[in-house]
This record gives C-alpha cells, structure tokens and sequence, in this order.
C-alpha cells in the first residue's frame, strides 16, 4: 500500500466519509508496517483547498457578523464556522502525514490520529447543522487555515509552531469563551447539543497541541535550535503581536507550554 496516494486522494477530497474511510486504511496500515516514501517521491503543491468545491471562500473581513444564535439561522451560523475549522484541519493533520515523509512512524501515527479526532468533530457538528436545516458550504468561509499550510510547506519546524502550537492552542483560548457566552442559552437544545460537542472538541484539541508541542521539541533538538525559536518564528509569520483577549494558562500548559512562553503570549500570571 502506498500511503502517499491514499493520503492525496483523502486530502483532495471534499466528502468527510471518503476522508474517514481513506484516514483509517492508512492508520492501520501505519501501526502495522514500517513506511517510507518511494524514491522520488515529491508532495504536490494543492492550488486550492478540498472544500472550494463546498463552500464559498471570502476574505475573513467579508464574513456575516455571527449573532442571534437563538434563531436557527444565527445559531447555524456558529456551527458552520467551528465545523469550517475541523474540516481544515482534517487535511492539515493528514498534509502534516504527506508532506514530511522523513518523519518518525510515531509521528505519522500522531497526525493520522489527529485527523480522525477532526474528521468525527466534523461529523458531529454537520450533523447539529443538518439539524438546523442547513448543510456544510451553506455559508461562507475563510481559508487562514489552509493558507497556513502552503505558507509552511517548506519548513516542518515552521510548520510545527504555526499550525499546532500557535492556530490550534489559540482555539484552547476561544473554546471556553464560546462556551460561557452559550451557557445561558442552554435551554435551547441545540444550544445544549453545540455545548456538550464544545466540551468533547476541547479537550481532544489539548492533546492534539501537546502531540504538536511535542514534535516541534523534537525537531529543535534534531535541528539544534532552542526551543524560544518558536517566537522568532512567530515574529516571521506576523502572528507575535496579533491581539490575544484571553490565555487559557491551564489548558496551554497542560498542551506543553512553559509558563516563559504563556506570559510572552500574553497572560499577567502562570504558576
């Protein structure tokens, strides 16, 4: 089995159940066999992401202001954006697998894990849109995710910083926020629904940082850097000053941060 094609046609792919299908041979296949590249093997440049074919892609400054999310509309809204979110991040874990394919099996195992966590977050939340009376693509989207991606194809360590370390812990600093702003609107069962699948994305989110934590520390010692590169980095992409209104201390330190690293991120105290 080459795993590099199958990871190509899941990450072109626009249907969550063809990613889920795909994503699962290559997990069992990876904890069942050593896996190298073939010789020659180069990762094609992906020109647009899976779901242009879904969804209408705008500048984050063009999207609807989400509010009133005790209507279905304003409520699906809210879904559609956080579902946007898991979906781009299923092909980034399995872009992570394709496009660095000197990495350890460990690794490999790690992301393809990772994209089965965001493939089922997906599901479960189109599944709440449907619901509503609304399906995936029904709303516009941004691509920062995926312009991420093609920003750090060429560097793993970059991308080891950017995408788990920097995009995916600040939504460990959104997540409860959500939440709480939800939280007396619970009676709503949507709202109930959309809180408990919060709760489980979650907490799934703080090990996906932790497995990114841990292979951007692995790649510092193999590179011989220090691990403050990390906010070099940071300042390189234009990400180190962007507004942060809230620090999720327990949760970034539960994810690997140090607490040097939370309070240059922003938090007045981390103990």
């Amino acid at each position: 089995m080459n795993i590099y094609l199958v990871l190509e046609q899941a990450i072109r792919s626009d249907d969550s159940d063809v990613k889920e299908k795909l994503t699962a041979q290559c997990l069992a296949y990876c904890n069942q066999n050593e896996v190298r590249a073939e010789n020659g093997f180069v990762p094609l440049h992906f020109e647009q992401p899976s779901y242009a074919s879904r969804c209408t892609i705008v500048p984050p400054a063009r999207l609807p202001h989400r509010k009133d999310f005790e209507r279905n509309e304003g409520l699906a809204s809210l879904v559609h954006s956080i579902a946007h979110i898991e979906f781009s991040a299923i092909d980034l874990a399995l872009d992570a697998v394709y496009r660095y394919p000197d990495m350890p099996m460990a690794y490999k195992v790690d992301w393809l894990e990772v994209a089965s966590d965001e493939i089922r977050h997906f599901k479960m939340l189109e599944g709440l849109l449907q619901e509503l009376g609304f399906i995936y693509g029904d709303f516009p989207v941004h691509s920062g995710l995926f312009d991420a991606a093609q920003k750090t194809a060429h560097n793993i360590l970059d991308r080891m910083a950017i995408v788990p370390r920097y995009f995916e812990a600040s939504g460990l600093d959104v997540s409860p926020q959500i939440i709480k702003r939800l939280d007396n609107k619970r009676k709503i069962p949507a709202i109930a629904k959309l809180i408990e699948m919060l709760h489980v994305i979650y907490e799934e989110e703080i090990d996906h940082v932790l497995k990114g934590d841990r292979w951007f520390k692995y790649l510092c010692e193999k590179e011989g850097k220090s691990e403050a590169v990390y906010f070099e980095i940071l300042e390189r992409y234009e990400l180190l000053n962007k507004h942060r209104p809230h620090v999720n201390v327990a949760a970034r330190k539960e994810a690997g941060f140090t607490c040097n690293e939370i309070k240059k991120l922003g938090a007045k105290e981390c103990t």
